[in-house]
């Protein structure tokens, strides 16, 4: 990269809400449909949306996504890539299970895992270092493809904090502070310097009427 390198802006946003979500039950790679609240959510966002200049969208593989992306791009109308590094982390043998569930049964277990910050890997999955190395990634080379742009990216919750605890240096350990709304479009750019955070909560998506 070069100092005149083109800023590439990137919005940042969870899928709607899903029917394993409305259970509290780990998805990780798995997947169940939105649920209606959840597609009306995404046809309320892309409302919003539409008031940005986007010029693409980048969106997960997992059929959450790929529908959340489906219904707003109704509205915005824009070419969409899938890309698979964008995916939910891999949860392993403990896709399904809720956090009530393993804190009952694999409670030492979860507690050692939790207390390893970055390095926190479900047994069969993989571990929050590996998503952040794949989902940087799959930006990095959305701004070598599409430099200068604005591209908007429909995701998942773990890649969301991972694309931003590594950028604040957080630890992503259980005693850090809360710093991520549960449904917010957060803003990244890339430029001759990488990766930074532009606005994190940029727009609170459950206040949209």
């Amino acid at each position: 990269m070069t100092p005149s390198t083109p800023v590439t802006y990137f919005g940042i946003m969870r899928h709607g809400e899903s029917r394993w979500n409305r259970e509290k039950r780990i998805q990780g790679q798995s997947d169940s449909p939105l649920t209606p609240s959840g597609r009306q959510a995404a046809d309320r966002w892309a409302q919003w949306l539409h008031r940005f200049t986007w010029d693409r969208l980048l969106v997960s593989d997992l059929g959450r996504a790929r529908e959340t992306a489906t219904i707003i791009n109704t509205v915005l109308k824009l070419p969409l890539t899938v890309d698979a590094r964008l995916r939910e982390q891999d949860w392993g043998k403990w896709t399904s299970y809720s956090i009530d569930e393993l804190r009952r049964t694999e409670s030492d277990r979860l507690q050692r895992l939790e207390a390893s910050g970055w390095m926190f890997c479900p047994p069969g999955g993989e571990s929050r270092e590996t998503v952040w190395q794949r989902s940087s990634q799959a930006l990095f080379d959305a701004a070598s493809r599409w430099s200068g742009r604005s591209i908007l990216v429909v995701t998942h919750a773990g890649v969301v904090k991972c694309l931003l605890y590594r950028l604040m240096r957080r630890e992503f350990l259980p005693s850090e502070k809360s710093v991520l709304l549960p449904r917010a479009l957060h803003r990244l750019q890339h430029s001759s310097r990488g990766l930074d955070i532009e606005a994190c909560n940029a727009m609170d998506l459950q206040s949209t009427p």
